[in-house]
């Protein structure tokens, strides 16, 4: 009982140092007026394909948890743990691609200043989405130990089924947001180099702004769902 206290505990700690590495993160300052427009436009377009993702996960997750409701022993329980295993590993992956995005304009305006001012940015606002991920796995897992320790045995189904909602949220993610990624770095080059003679990530071509939101959606949200389900 007390070493899953104690996992809840570091877990909301966790938490909170994360919430605290986010607030210095929006103190910095966000660049020139050009580098917040093509932020801008990255974290619209970043956005919507997220949304669009979890809009459609969501008729799968809950078709999943029906049946495992109705087929699984004890009944109802496992599905609860599945959906807020899913709960947890789409948080972990939402967050890290909300403070990754909100860190892009931030990471270049501290290099134009020094670049140890840029490394700390970078650092700081990538180890929100590590310490989201283990703080979130601690949590959710606890959470579900303690609502669900009375049913002795069963628990272990019960926890294992937090792990399959993981699991689901991150093989869409880390998927999708690949097929996504590599498609806009593929369209890019042969937009870019190949038929208009541009050099790769070179701001004159358009498809450079669909191939970093590929960037942060596969690198950063499909990664924190895929860490999440492999700490769970």
């Amino acid at each position: 009982m007390y070493p899953v206290l104690i996992a809840l505990i570091a877990g909301i700690i966790g938490l909170f140092f994360a919430g605290y590495l986010v607030f210095t993160l929006l103190k910095q300052d966000p660049g020139t007026k050009e580098v917040r427009e093509i932020s801008k436009a990255i974290e619209e377009g970043a956005l919507a394909f997220l949304y669009r993702e979890y809009k459609t996960l969501v008729w799968f997750v809950v078709i999943v948890a029906i049946i495992l409701g109705i087929f699984l022993e004890p009944r109802g329980l496992v599905a609860i743990a599945y959906l807020a295993g899913t709960f947890c590993s789409a948080g972990a992956g939402y967050i890290g691609m909300r403070v990754g995005l909100k860190a892009n304009c931030r990471t270049v305006a501290g290099v134009m200043k020094s670049l140890n001012k840029g490394l700390r940015v970078a650092f700081n606002s990538g180890a929100v989405m590590g310490i989201c991920v283990v703080s979130l796995g601690l949590v959710g897992l606890s959470i579900v130990y303690f609502a669900f320790q009375g049913q002795g045995d069963k628990i272990a189904d019960i926890l294992i089924g937090f792990g399959a909602g993981a699991s689901s949220i991150a093989l869409f993610a880390r998927v999708g947001g690949g097929i996504y990624t590599k498609g806009a770095d593929v369209g890019s080059d042969l937009v870019g180099k190949v038929e208009a003679g541009i050099p790769e990530d070179d701001p004159r071509n358009p498809a450079v702004i669909a191939d970093n939101v590929g960037d942060n959606v596969g690198d950063i949200a499909g990664m924190g769902g895929d860490l999440f389900e492999s700490y769970v």
